[in-house]
């Protein structure tokens, strides 16, 4: 093995460990206690090797958010291909979003409600929004109706079921009702009675 190929490993671990301890401090404590120098300190490494690295927190954010799009692609992948028929198809991806949302705030909060230097819905998206993106298409595109832009009624799910979570997260919808406004929203994409 070269030096130049063992330092490129070392780095990729370095960043690594950068990004799952600005995770877990978020999830402890929230996006406000993650900075430079509590990371620097946590894993070890001076400020200036966490900034070898990104350019500062927004950049580690962008990173943590990145790693959330391709776990909740996988879930939701699981959900989707584990389901029998659309309406399930839809129902199972629409809880495995909530439940995402609900086990991984933080992450949550880094993916869709903080500022990230991310471009979504570009050719220049990272291939994990894509992946996410067309997990939540596939689960859509078996009820589009015909003249239905599929990506349009994609986004107006994902809408939908970011605008539950959401509001359910901030207290301004009770818990308690979600399952019934999941089932009302998909009840709305799928008619009753189909498979």
């Amino acid at each position: 093995m070269s030096i130049q190929t063992r330092r490129e490993r070392e780095r990729a671990k370095r960043r690594r460990l950068i990004v799952t301890a600005a995770r877990e401090l978020a999830e402890a404590e929230g996006w406000d206690a993650v900075t430079t120098r509590r990371l620097a300190a946590g894993i070890e490494y001076s400020q200036p090797i966490l900034y070898s690295h990104f350019k500062g927190k927004d950049a580690i954010m962008t990173a943590v958010a990145v790693q959330g799009f391709a776990e909740l692609a996988a879930e939701v992948h699981t959900a989707r291909v584990a389901a029998k028929g659309a309406r399930e198809a839809l129902a199972a991806v629409g809880e495995a979003y909530t439940a995402f949302a609900r086990r991984r705030p933080a992450l949550y909060d880094a993916m869709f409600t903080h500022k990230v230097d991310l471009p979504f819905a570009t050719p220049e998206a990272p291939a994990a929004l894509w992946e996410a993106f067309g997990e939540l298409l596939r689960a859509v595109k078996p009820v589009a109706a015909e003249g239905d832009d599929p990506g349009l009624l994609t986004e107006t799910y994902w809408a939908g079921l970011h605008g539950l979570v959401t509001l359910m997260r901030s207290g301004r919808l009770p818990e308690h009702a979600h399952e019934r406004r999941l089932a009302l929203l998909i009840g709305h994409f799928v008619p009753h009675g189909t498979r």
